[in-house]
């Protein structure tokens, strides 16, 4: 399964990319509006010489050719661009028109099972089911992703599903166990991924043994200089 980081923070995307397990990037108005001192623009086009995987940039526009002028123009930043499209009649559409242009997209906000066929037959390149948005509301959202890969693979539908909203390292594993070809999540569950209580205070006994071994190596090694020190000065030797 891919794994793409949702942020459009830099310096977090520099260290996954330095992990050497980020796949690429998703981004909304959202999360940009929490960065500052760059346009759009140039955030896209920065994590972009980040990672060479698919970085998504939303349009904002609700209306067809709103969202093919935002779309194109973010086509143009770089190859890896993907357009992030929302799951409406007129995003139907706008994704149809941006696949014959050979442009990617990524059909966000999906939350049935029924809304990714359609994306997928729209010519949607990803499929973004919310998973805990959905759960927010009492639902299951892993339901969504299975079903949907389900559909995917039956058919052999030329996309991929992405599991989105992921809320916490449980829904990680749960997207993995569903088919989900990709999922996106942010730092903070990412790094979460990594700890474990376990692996912690392992590593913090391995370190203490290792000192312990050496403290006892050196005392060794000190006596023995000692001794050699003493045989070598007795008198009439």
């Amino acid at each position: 399964m891919k794994i793409f980081l949702d942020t459009a923070d830099i310096e977090e995307i520099r260290t996954v990319a330095r992990w050497g397990i980020l796949d690429g990037v998703t981004t909304n108005p959202t999360l940009f509006s929490k960065t500052s001192g760059m346009s759009y623009e140039d955030v896209l086009k920065e994590i972009c010489s980040i990672t060479s995987g698919p970085v998504s940039a939303e349009v904002v526009a609700e209306d067809v050719d709103g969202m093919l002028t935002e779309g194109r123009a973010f086509a143009k930043l770089a190859p890896n661009i993907v357009v992030k499209v929302p799951m409406s009649e007129e995003g139907l559409e706008a994704m149809s028109r941006f696949a014959d242009e050979g442009i990617k997209t990524n059909c966000t906000l999906i939350f049935t099972a029924n809304q990714g066929l359609l994306a997928a037959k729209a010519g949607a390149s990803l499929l973004s089911p919310f998973v805990g948005r959905l759960d927010d509301i009492n639902q299951d959202g892993m339901i969504v992703v299975r079903e949907l890969a389900e559909i995917v693979a039956i058919h052999e539908l030329d996309t991929e599903v992405l599991a989105a909203s992921i809320r916490n390292p449980v829904h990680m594993t749960q997207a993995a166990l569903a088919g989900a070809h990709v999922a996106t999540l942010p730092f903070k569950v990412l790094k979460q991924m990594v700890r474990h209580p376990l692996t912690d205070s392992g590593i913090t006994q391995f370190r203490s043994d290792w000192e312990k071994a050496r403290e006892a190596l050196a005392a060794r090694d000190g006596g023995r200089k000692k001794e050699v020190a003493a045989t070598a000065t007795k008198p009439g030797e």
